[in-house]
């Protein structure tokens, strides 16, 4: 009994002394953004397809991407090239077909009759529209590319963050699988 008395005061005793451990300290943990780079501009994007909006083809060359203002000016302009020839053409078959009307067959579509004018005119509207269209798009998808490789041109691309394919061999069956890893490092 005396040593339950012992153990007991001995647990008392200790229990009731203060301890002291580590200075505090009023430190402060500041913690960084690794994920977030300071060069980072969210309006870049915006400006690139400001850029190519007031100037096709300024957008890209605001992007460092040079290679790409021939093919916008190509696509444009061929386009645009397609839309003057259609609509020369066209107003030539409305022309011709006015002054058929009119009792005149002196001009030099004198050969075709009023059906095929009627045709050539019809083939040439919808040539020019369609070209029209196409002018349009070409303009839309030239802001469009110059927004969308800004925001790209600011994307983390490292070995971290990759994704990999992958053959590995099924130890069941002993056939070859095919597949993608997904690979983030910290």
């Amino acid at each position: 009994m005396n040593k339950i008395y012992f153990i007991v005061l001995f647990l008392i005793a200790i229990g009731n002394t203060p301890v002291f451990s580590q200075a505090k300290t009023k430190a402060a943990l500041i913690a960084k953004d690794t994920l977030k780079s300071n060069d980072i501009d969210p309006l870049t994007p915006a400006k690139a397809a400001f850029y190519s909006a007031i100037l096709p083809g300024l957008g890209q060359a605001y992007n460092k991407k040079y290679w790409k203002v021939p093919i916008v000016y190509g696509a444009i302009g061929v386009s645009m090239y397609y839309y003057i020839d259609s609509n020369q053409k066209y107003n030539q078959y409305r022309d011709a077909y006015k002054r058929r009307l009119e009792g005149y067959s002196d001009d030099k579509f004198s050969y075709y009759d009023n059906d095929r004018l009627i045709a050539a005119q019809k083939f040439y509207q919808r040539n020019r529209d369609l070209s029209a269209l196409f002018v349009v798009g070409f303009y839309v998808l030239n802001i469009v590319d110059a927004s969308v490789d800004a925001a790209l041109i600011q994307f983390n691309v490292n070995e971290n963050l990759s994704v990999r394919p992958d053959i590995y061999r099924n130890d069941v069956t002993y056939k070859a699988n095919v597949a993608l890893t997904f690979n983030y490092n910290f």
